[in-house]
Formats: structure tokens, sequence, C-alpha cells
């Protein structure tokens, strides 16, 4: 097992049948986007795959989507899910890259780091290959699974507006330019147009390639950062909509060497509210 967090199709495909491998599908769409990724995930799956549902595993007594559960909460939900802390973990989603990364880090934040990948290119690039899949749902033995909660992963909303004062973490959005610039209205109803004051823009989709659904090598992935102003060697946390594409940068970074590439759970769906902080809006200034 190698120490990148990716593992190519054919890894996968070698060892697909080994006892402590555990595959998951953490497939997701914007709310109101059918078929739901449940429906896409019955239909068709990598064979033994479970379903790792992201709005499922997370904070339901936040209003928040998604917000990251507890460490007691995130254990049970993963046992239930037949994973002990001696499994590996693959996660992959339908191949748009938006909620693998984000599953991978909620495991890597709770303590499975060493024992967690993602699958490079997902089913898009699994089925492409011509590698089976299989419908319907997985008979599931439940595991004991204990998480640990690593607070340095995560940032929350008063730690993102301290950094608005201290400039000590470089942050960078995920979200598309017109949606930073806050030319469009976000998708979420409710929420003003915008972006955090001070921060970049690097659109999560441009770090894979849409034809074969694999991120990029990694001399393109830092020129990425690099183009936009980035200090690789600088602390960065990562945001977007909800917490979820961010996590994309987030692998990225973390596949280029940086410690901790924290996240912004909480994100513009938090940010943006109507009586959030302070929003600014056109291109990142310097």
């Amino acid at each position: 097992m190698t120490t990148d967090p990716l593992v190519s199709t054919k890894w996968l495909a070698d060892h697909l049948h080994d006892k402590n491998l555990k595959v998951l599908d953490a497939s997701f769409k914007m709310p109101g986007v059918t078929p739901l990724p449940k429906e896409d995930y019955e239909r068709a799956h990598i064979p033994h795959a479970v379903f790792f549902d992201v709005d499922a595993i997370s904070d339901h007594a936040n209003s928040l989507p998604h917000m990251f559960p507890d460490a007691e909460q995130f254990g049970r939900d993963i046992g239930t899910l037949g994973i002990g802390n001696a499994d590996t973990v693959v996660l992959y989603d339908s191949g748009g890259w938006v909620a693998a990364p984000r599953a991978w880090w909620m495991f890597v934040t709770f303590g499975h780091e060493k024992k967690v990948r993602v699958l490079d290119g997902g089913l898009k690039k699994w089925i492409a290959e011509g590698h089976p899949v299989q419908g319907g749902n997985v008979m599931i033995k439940p595991a004991t699974f204990k998480a640990t909660f690593d607070a340095r992963r995560v940032r929350s909303i008063e730690q993102m507006i301290a950094n608005l004062a201290s400039k000590a973490e470089q942050v960078i959005d995920a979200r598309s330019r017109e949606r930073y610039e806050g030319s469009v209205q976000e998708p979420r109803p409710g929420l003003r147009p915008g972006h955090i004051p001070g921060s970049r823009n690097l659109p999560y989709n441009i770090l894979f390639d849409a034809t074969t659904g694999t991120m990029k090598p990694l001399d393109e992935l830092r020129a990425a950062f690099s183009e936009i102003g980035i200090d690789l060697r600088k602390p960065i946390a990562t945001s977007c909509g909800s917490g979820v594409s961010a996590a994309v940068l987030t692998l990225a970074l973390y596949r280029l060497g940086i410690e901790n590439p924290a996240l912004y759970d909480g994100s513009w769906s938090e940010w943006g509210l109507p009586d959030g902080p302070e929003v600014s809006t056109g291109p990142a200034r310097p």
C-alpha cells in the first residue's frame, strides 16, 4: 500500500477480494437532483461496495447541510457499514470527484488516515475499463470502529472570522468562478452571493482530467495552486458551497505534501447566510 491517498482502478481490481479491504460508494448530488445517489448505487456499484451517505453520516442537530458528526456518531455509523479499525477503506464516487474526497477527509479527521484511499477516476473509469459492477444492496456484518476527532483538520466559522484579521491561513474557495465572484445566485436558496474576503478561487474541477476522470499529475496540481497566488509553504484552509467539493482541493494539497490543509466545514452554506460575516464580490484581490 502506498502513502499516496489515491489508488488506481488496477490496484483495486487486484485487491478487491482482500479480507480487510472495504469499498464505499460516497456519491453525492446537490439537493433536488435525481436520480438520487443511493438509487444510482442500487443500479450499479463496484462489487461488495457499501453506500456511504454523506447526509446521513453528519450532525443531525445542526441545521447546516452534512456537518461533521462527533467522534462517537462517526464511529457508530462507520461500524454499521461493516468497517472496523483494522480495515483498509477505498472510497469512490460516480465520477465527478465531489464526495469521495470529503468522505476520505472525514476518515482522516477521525483517525483512520493510514488506511483510507480514494479511487482515482471513480466508478466512471472503473466501468470504462470493463471492470464488473453489481446492483442491489450488499449484506453488511456490523463491526466496531473507534473514532478519535482531530480538530486540526476542520475549521469553524469563528476560526475563519478570526483569520480575516490574522491572515494566518490562506483560504481557497473550490466553487465555480461565477459563484465565487457573486455574478450568479447560489444554488441553495437564501444565501448571499460572493466569497470570503481575502480568499482565492480554484474551482475543484480544474484539478482532474475531464476525459479520464483521474486527478492531474503533481506538477500540474502544484502549478494550479501557484497560478492563483497560493504559497504551499504556508497554512491553508479550503472552502466551497457546503464543505464537500472543498475536499478535492484538500486531497490535492495533501498529495503535494501539505501537512494539514484544513477544511472549513460550514463553507458558504454558513458564511453566506443573510446574517453571516462580511462578503466580497468580484475577482480575487491580491
